[in-house]
């Protein structure tokens, strides 16, 4: 008989993502996969502490698909999730729970199995916790084809090599500025001197309007396609990474970074100065020493096209959880 898993489904876009790309994997180990939808309310900002093992902050209609008969596994994601997770195991205490990223000391013992990326390393210690270069995500071998095939028309006139250039933006209380800004266009504006082609742009809530203007005003005379933050079309995302040769990401986002190794395409990873915090450069190093990106450095470098190293933490994490 397959054993059931509830993915719990967080609300913010990346937390949901990890969930979704371990999900993925999980269904080749004949596991039935449940998608438990999780909204919440004012009070799912109070520190868990408080929350414990109960539902306090989920709203009444998530509460209502929580009921028995109780899964074998659950797995959930952020910090959010955590105390829904344990509220389950305090129904049923047979259920196993996984939870992706850090939920602090309380209630981890609960946890049999807790996934963090290695660059948040030594916040504690505890026995059940993994630790992973970088973090899941959703894309899949099978979604950049499925994005190949419905954006390669599109941008079938841009000259080759096409470069991704996917730009984040400010972090916590560092601001993206406009020195970055014009550094990394720069770079990327010396780098298509160099080797020619085109780019494809994208940017981010994050990126701010004047850093946004900035990259463009530098990148005006180069060949390309962008789609900018607020921008109502179809979302080209994942087919900017299925139809690159070659991809540039900002370090600031851990998820854009893991997602862009997923294609096996050369990756440069832009870090800036004054920018990025300790864990954002940890990680950034981890990839690099790793074998599955390199620094977007000052004379920017013509990446030969080649297939580097499979990084697929969603995959891994998925393998472990079926050992259980």
């Amino acid at each position: 008989m397959k054993k059931t898993i509830w993915i719990l489904l967080d609300d913010r876009v990346g937390s949901r993502h990890q969930a979704e790309g371990v999900a993925h994997y999980l269904k080749t180990y004949d596991f039935e996969v449940v998608d438990k939808e999780i909204k919440y309310t004012i009070f799912a900002g109070l520190p868990n502490v408080i929350r414990g093992r109960t539902l306090l902050g989920v709203d009444n209609l998530s509460e209502k698909e929580l009921v028995a008969p109780w899964p074998d596994f659950v797995l959930s994601a952020s910090r959010r999730t955590a105390p829904v997770a344990r509220w389950i195991k305090k129904q049923n205490p047979n259920t196993k729970l996984v939870q992706l990223l850090h939920i602090g000391r309380f209630g981890a013992k609960d946890f049999s199995l807790i996934f963090a990326p290695e660059h948040d390393k030594g916040k504690y210690c505890s026995s059940n916790i993994v630790y992973t270069v970088g973090s899941p995500h959703f894309v899949t071998k099978e979604k950049l084809a499925e994005a190949k095939k419905t954006w390669s028309e599109k941008f079938s006139s841009l000259p080759h090599p096409i470069t991704a250039l996917i730009v984040g933006g400010a972090i916590k209380k560092r601001q993206f500025s406009l020195k970055n800004a014009a550094d990394l266009a720069q770079k990327v504006k010396n780098l298509k001197q160099k080797e020619g082609g085109s780019i494809l742009i994208t940017t981010s809530r994050r990126t701010g309007v004047e850093a946004e203007k900035t990259i463009m005003s530098y990148l005006k005379d180069v060949p390309q396609f962008a789609y900018l933050w607020g921008d109502k079309n179809p979302n080209p995302y994942l087919g900017f990474l299925a139809c690159a040769d070659n991809l540039i990401v900002t370090g600031d986002s851990v998820s854009m970074c893991c997602e862009a190794t997923s294609t096996h395409k050369p990756l440069q990873i832009f870090t800036g100065e004054k920018w990025l915090t300790a864990k954002h450069l940890r990680f950034v190093n981890s990839l690099v020493e790793n074998g599955f990106a390199s620094i977007f450095l000052d004379e920017p470098k013509v990446e030969k096209q080649r297939k580097l190293k499979e990084l697929n933490v969603a995959k891994d994490i998925a393998e472990m959880i079926s050992r259980l």
